[in-house]
């Protein structure tokens, strides 16, 4: 059973707090994820952009960025799955100033884009990366297919 623990740094918490931990945790089962202890932090611009300055060297906020643990630990060798009752997969950071914005940028919804980065953020947790936004990414294609695969979902 995967685990989602959900906190808010510098806004007040939304009442779709429930429907995000719902939300991924059907993206961990239909990426067949178990055992899996994720953690989401939504904040505000200010506080992305001192995370983002701190840890990738860019003053500015962004999305969304993820911490991924486990990923970090199968790089370097230290065990497999089995090996544990529980994993830590990592941490997820949204920022809700930023996600606004981007919604009216793309022109999609604000739900639309928040399904987008979860997913965005769960797949940086299993390991995958891109170099790039381009659609040719293959975990660009993968986000893409599970938002169409999630498309009657709602969270806000």
């Amino acid at each position: 059973m995967n685990s989602v623990e959900v906190r808010f740094e510098e806004i007040d918490p939304p009442e779709w707090r429930d429907s995000v931990v719902r939300f991924c945790k059907k993206v961990l089962t239909m990426i067949d994820i178990d055992g899996w202890e994720v953690s989401l932090l939504f904040c505000n611009d200010v506080f992305m952009q001192e995370l983002n300055r701190q840890y990738r060297g860019k003053d500015e906020p962004t999305d969304v960025l993820s911490f991924a643990v486990y990923a970090d630990m199968q790089e370097k060798g230290f065990g497999s799955p089995r090996d544990y009752d529980t994993i830590t997969a990592g941490d997820i950071v949204i920022s809700l100033e930023t996600l606004k914005r981007h919604s009216r940028e793309f022109s999609v919804t604000e739900d639309e884009e928040l399904k987008r980065l979860l997913i965005h953020g769960i797949l940086h947790l299993t390991g995958m990366d891109h170099l790039s936004n381009s659609q040719e990414e293959e975990m660009l294609q993968k986000q893409e297919e599970l938002m169409k695969q999630t498309a009657g979902e709602t969270i806000l």
